[in-house]
């Protein structure tokens, strides 16, 4: 039997990952999408295996929607939902949860088959490996955020959404670049750029993440919702009703600091995206791939604050929300090959 590959080059585990990886922005989405259509709460049991199956019987149907009806969402939000209303919100979660397993088994499935036949890069199992079990971990977390929902309050807690993005967003990064590092394989000396790229790059990237964090929080507290002038909120650049009663009340749980967070951290990363897009295109350094990501960076960054905008200013609808986290995920994407690219160059 042949040994592991040494050189960490693989287009077809690379392939795998990028495959991976878009099931994962799919599965960010339609969470997102779970969250706007209040369906998270709808499945009240974490079941990993046998939650696959859906309900197949009018009593199948009826066990699930009684065991909703007995939550705090149901008792003072939606009280009086019939069983056709509760199958559609039962869709979205179902959904959700299923694309989670079906990432776990198209991750899972191929390693150990590139395990066994030997066909994985040898410096990438180890990084494999972790992101296998960052995948459980996020599922674990995922069921962590859905009680958080099902006990005294009738939405999932910020915080733990937050969280939840987050670490569906460094899965997802984590996967492209992986995937970049088997697609290239080992580098054969080490990038001679010494112009500040690497650290401006791994630093707006940082930022992205940042702001996408700051995003659930917005979503979580439903702050889009609210203020939905721009670019002042209701009137004022700094909303009077900021503070909340703590720091982490403040930081977490107050609508208008949410928002008005997500706003100026926005507003940063705009400017830095078009300045990374402004000094690819006048570098002497960057070339090819490296310059297009540049400028991917600007374009997406620029089109993604618009969409905010325009979904805040028409107070959040399904396909506008959708269309602004798919954008988030799409511009962490470009960011991460960004920062992974410039270290080659």
């Amino acid at each position: 039997m042949t040994s592991f590959l040494k050189d960490g080059r693989s287009r077809p585990v690379a392939a795998w990952l990028f495959g991976v990886a878009l099931l994962v922005f799919t599965m960010v989405v339609v969470g997102g999408a779970t969250r706007l259509t209040g369906s998270g709460l709808s499945i009240t049991e974490w079941k990993p295996l046998s939650g696959v199956v859906p309900p197949m019987s009018t009593a199948a149907w009826r066990t699930d929607f009684a065991l909703y009806q007995a939550t705090p969402q149901y008792q003072r939000v939606n009280r009086g939902m019939s069983l056709e209303a509760f199958k559609t919100i039962f869709w979205w979660e179902w959904t959700h949860r299923f694309l989670g397993r079906l990432v776990g088994a198209a991750f899972a499935i191929p390693f150990i088959g590139f395990l066994a036949t030997r066909s994985m890069p040898a410096r990438l199992i180890w990084r494999c490996t972790l992101l296998l079990l960052l995948g459980a971990l996020q599922g674990l977390v995922g069921w962590w955020m859905v009680a958080s929902g099902l006990e005294d309050r009738v939405t999932v807690a910020p915080e733990r959404l937050a969280t939840h993005l987050g670490l569906a967003l460094i899965l997802f990064g984590a996967l492209i670049w992986t995937g970049m590092e088997a697609w290239s394989g080992q580098p054969r000396e080490r990038g001679k750029l010494n112009d500040g790229w690497r650290p401006a790059s791994i630093a707006f990237l940082g930022a992205v993440f940042l702001q996408c964090l700051l995003g659930a929080l917005v979503a979580g507290n439903q702050a889009g919702l609210i203020d939905n002038d721009w670019p002042l909120m209701n009137g004022y650049f700094f909303p009077p009703d900021y503070a909340g009663a703590s720091f982490w009340a403040t930081l977490a749980h107050s609508a208008p600091a949410v928002q008005f967070n997500h706003r100026i951290v926005a507003y940063a990363v705009v400017i830095a995206a078009v300045g990374i897009a402004g000094a690819g295109l006048n570098s002497r350094v960057l070339m090819g791939q490296s310059r297009g990501l540049a400028l991917a960076v600007g374009i997406v960054a620029v089109f993604q604050a618009l969409v905010g905008v325009i979904t805040l200013m028409a107070h959040a609808p399904l396909s506008l929300a959708m269309a602004h986290q798919a954008g988030a995920a799409l511009l962490l994407a470009i960011a991460t090959a960004l920062a992974w690219r410039v270290r080659r160059v």
